[in-house]
This record gives structure tokens, C-alpha cells and sequence, in this order.
């Protein structure tokens, strides 16, 4: 009896060790590795990050877009990493999804799983700055993250320490947003602003930990600085021909593509003009979206080149006489965007 309840127990525990096995208990299976190991055969790559489908697929139907004839893509941990070539360079394409987590994870699958030369970011984002209009392709040379904050209790002055400040968890040297600056109200008595319970936030760097440093030892990086190779590549994309049209409507100028000193995202949607013009006015900021800065951080820790293609599909925030027309151009922004992108490609290869 005894030893056949140690057998059937046996028997249960093998399964389930294969099943483990199979799936390799949450790590690379035997089979994904195999076929990873395929695809870098014939790296390196040029690794495309594109945050959605509608950003993505005028890429995908391009016809410099030529996918690989005998492993035209590969599935891991939710992601499609398509595989092929744009303007005759090898590249691997993936999409992210909405939001900096979302870009994070899967740029640091993309340069752990592949042989990948440098990276690529591309997509629409929103305008904070109104010399510029929807259609117009930004090149940032700094990309930040702006919605790390430390938030400071109300009654608390701009001179008060911060919590854990002391330890270096926390600074004041970037700077902050005093909501009390945006109220509708004064005080009747002096025409002062009235005070504000949400005080103000402090801007803060990100912790990063670079493959070539000291695990554990952290450091901080608020302005990412793209590739500086790749952004003198992308001054000659700036001769580029965009359309300025979707059927009959047709912008008031001709898009343009332009470098520009810096672009910043958060896990925020900006549509409120209020805040689009302090993100302009505390940081130069155009291009504004969700995805950049943190493609652009993990591709910095990782000591890989990268640089980021935006398109303005609107003024964030509205303000302007194009301010309703977002719908109506942000499939040419994209499509701009794509434009940019296969031109950059190609100028980087010659």
C-alpha cells in the first residue's frame, strides 16, 4: 500500500515537473530559445518600438517593409517580435501598448532576447509647442520622464526638505508645479492667489542601474540624451516631402520634420492647455506622450543607441484653430511618422 502511494505520488510529481519543464517555471522554454537563437543567427537588428496597431500597421503595409520569408515573426511573453527588413536593414519590430510600463518591459525583452544594434521609437504624440502644428515630425535630442513626483504636503514651502530628501531618495533641484499658481480664485482682500490643498508636486529623476556599473548602486537620469549619431542622421530626414492632406482637408502649411531639444512622457493623456504650457515653458517640451522617455531609459541603462520619431496629431489642450481637427489628421501624423522613420532607416544605412 505504502509503495504504491510513493508511485502514484512519483507519477504526480513528473507530471507536474514536466509541466514545469514544458513551460520552464516562468523562464525561456527550451523551444523559445531555440527559435531566439535562430533569429540572431542572422542579427544583429535594428530594433523598432511602436506603441499600437494604428501607429504600426502603415509600417507593416509598407513596401519597404519586407518581412522574413521563413520566420516572419516570434511570440514571447505576449509580444509579436516581426521580423525583416526596412529599406534593406534587418530589423525586428514590436508593440508595446499603451503607457511607460508597458514600453519598458517590453524594450528590455526586445535587448535581452536579441541581437539588437540600436533601437528605433516612432509614433504620434501630442504638441506642446504652438510654434509647431499637427502633421510636423519632432526629433528630440532629451527625453525626461515627468510623472515621477514627490508630492509635498499642504503648508509645506518650496524651502521645506523634502521626505527622505536627506537619504537622496528625493530632490529639489529640477523643480516643482504650484497648483495654487492655476486657481480661478484671489483672495478679495490682498489679490492674492488663495492657497491650494494639493500645494505642489517636485519633478524627479528616475533611478537607473547601467549594465556597466555596480549592481545595486543606483543612478539618476532625468534629460535622456538620444543617440548622438543618430541625431545628426536624422538632420538630413528634415529635407523630407510629408503630406499635408486627408482627401480635401489639407493643413494650412506643409508638414515639416524637425529636431527638436525635448520631447517628455508620463502615464498621462495632456489634454488640458493649462498644463501643456507649463510642460512647455519649465522644460522646452514639444513632443508630449507616454511611451518615449521610457524606451529611451532602458535603452540608456542598456548602453544601446536610441532615438525617437514623434509626429503631433494635436495641440494638447486645444487653443488653436486646428485644435477640433485631431481626429481628422492623426491618421496623416502616423503615416508621417512612418515616413520619417523609413527615411531615417535609410540614411542610417548608407
Amino acid at each position: 500500500m505504502i509503495r504504491k502511494v510513493l508511485m502514484v505520488f512519483l507519477v504526480v510529481w513528473m507530471v507536474g515537473f514536466g509541466c514545469c519543464i514544458d513551460r520552464a517555471c516562468g523562464a525561456v522554454s527550451e523551444f523559445s530559445i531555440k527559435k531566439i537563437g535562430r533569429v540572431n543567427e542572422e542579427g544583429p537588428y535594428l530594433g523598432i518600438v511602436v506603441a499600437n496597431a494604428f501607429e504600426m500597421n502603415p509600417l507593416l503595409q509598407s513596401p519597404s517593409f519586407v518581412p522574413n520569408p521563413k520566420l516572419p515573426y516570434l511570440d514571447f511573453s505576449g509580444k509579436r517580435f516581426r521580423i525583416g527588413k526596412v529599406e534593406n536593414v534587418k530589423v525586428i519590430i514590436v508593440m508595446t501598448g499603451l503607457s511607460m510600463l508597458n514600453a519598458g518591459v517590453t524594450t528590455q525583452l526586445l535587448l535581452s532576447l536579441f541581437k539588437v544594434s540600436g533601437v528605433v521609437h516612432y509614433g504620434i504624440a501630442g504638441n506642446a509647442n504652438p510654434s509647431l502644428q499637427i502633421g510636423d515630425v519632432t526629433i528630440p535630442q532629451y527625453w525626461a520622464h515627468t510623472g515621477l513626483w514627490s508630492w509635498q504636503r499642504y503648508g509645506d514651502e518650496p524651502n521645506d526638505e523634502l521626505p527622505l530628501e536627506s537619504n537622496g531618495d528625493y530632490t529639489r533641484k529640477i523643480g516643482f508645479l504650484q497648483f495654487s499658481d492655476y486657481n480661478n480664485k484671489t483672495d478679495a482682500e490682498n489679490g492674492k492667489p488663495v492657497g491650494n490643498l494639493l500645494n505642489r508636486v517636485w519633478f524627479q529623476p528616475e533611478e537607473t542601474f547601467p549594465v556597466n556599473g555596480t549592481p545595486e548602486l543606483r543612478q539618476h537620469s532625468f534629460w535622456v540624451p538620444v543617440d548622438k549619431h543618430y541625431f545628426k542622421v536624422a538632420k538630413k530626414v528634415q529635407d523630407l516631402k510629408l503630406g499635408g492632406c486627408v482627401n480635401s482637408t489639407c493643413l494650412p502649411r506643409t508638414p515639416m520634420v524637425v529636431r527638436v531639444k525635448r520631447g517628455i512622457s508620463a502615464n498621462v493623456f495632456v489634454d488640458n492647455s493649462a498644463y501643456r504650457e507649463f510642460l512647455n515653458s519649465k522644460f522646452n517640451a514639444t513632443p508630449i506622450d507616454m511611451e518615449s522617455a521610457a524606451v529611451a531609459l532602458v535603452c540608456s541603462q542598456q548602453l544601446k543607441p536610441f532615438i525617437a520619431i514623434r509626429a503631433l496629431s494635436d495641440l494638447a489642450g486645444g487653443g488653436s484653430a486646428l485644435s477640433n481637427e485631431a481626429a481628422i489628421f492623426s491618421s496623416l501624423a502616423a503615416q508621417n511618422a512612418v515616413n520619417a522613420l523609413i527615411r531615417f532607416i535609410s540614411l542610417l544605412s548608407a
